[in-house]
């Protein structure tokens, strides 16, 4: 799931639609392996639940008064980094052992063969609800605003919000990646 870095407003917009798609279409195409359970692994119904947890949290982000925001979180300091700069940065974060907590941590699911499809399903449907609130939010900010608010992150501390999105495309990449990789592993006797 290549993607070019985007600098501006119009950019993330049409980079957050393509990766949205592409994670429905991934997720999606999953059969009963999307239930399927590999040790201690996260399911990869766990992981779409964990992305549909995080967008939201960014799409309320969006959504909250920048006067807030700005109280909160204070002004930013410097430039907004790039796109391959905040990905390098939360690479570097989770090589140095982090990694999801609190309600970001998916609860653990066992779901029947019978119910696998609806599950999938109504995982998707708060997939595409939540996607859309967070576009949604993203066309009532500024280039500017982008810019000067923060917001912060359990990670990576207080990002400009421009990097909260630049995080929130690699993210889904990164939880598609993931996927990817422990479905194509070989399962241990």
């Amino acid at each position: 799931m290549p993607l070019d870095a985007p600098r501006i407003r119009i950019e993330i917009l049409e980079a957050l639609g393509h990766v949205q798609a592409e994670v429905a279409s991934y997720f999606g195409s999953l059969g009963a392996e999307f239930n399927q359970r590999t040790g201690d692994a996260w399911t990869p119904a766990e992981h779409l639940t964990h992305l549909v947890t995080s967008v939201n949290a960014v799409a309320r982000g969006l959504a909250a008064p920048k006067l807030l925001l700005r109280l909160r979180f204070g002004r930013a300091r410097a430039p907004s980094r790039s796109y391959v700069q905040v990905r390098d940065a939360y690479r570097a974060a989770l090589a140095a052992g982090g990694k999801a907590s609190g309600a970001f941590v998916p609860p653990p699911e066992v779901v029947s063969a019978d119910d696998a499809g609806r599950r999938r399903a109504e995982i998707l449907a708060r997939w595409e609800r939540a996607n859309a609130r967070l576009r949604g939010g993203l066309e009532r900010w500024t280039e500017p605003q982008l810019d000067g608010i923060r917001m912060p992150h359990p990670l990576l501390g207080r990002l400009t919000t421009r990097e909260m999105l630049f995080f929130t495309l690699y993210h889904n990449q990164h939880h598609v990646a993931a996927v990817q990789r422990r479905l194509a592993a070989p399962v241990a006797p």
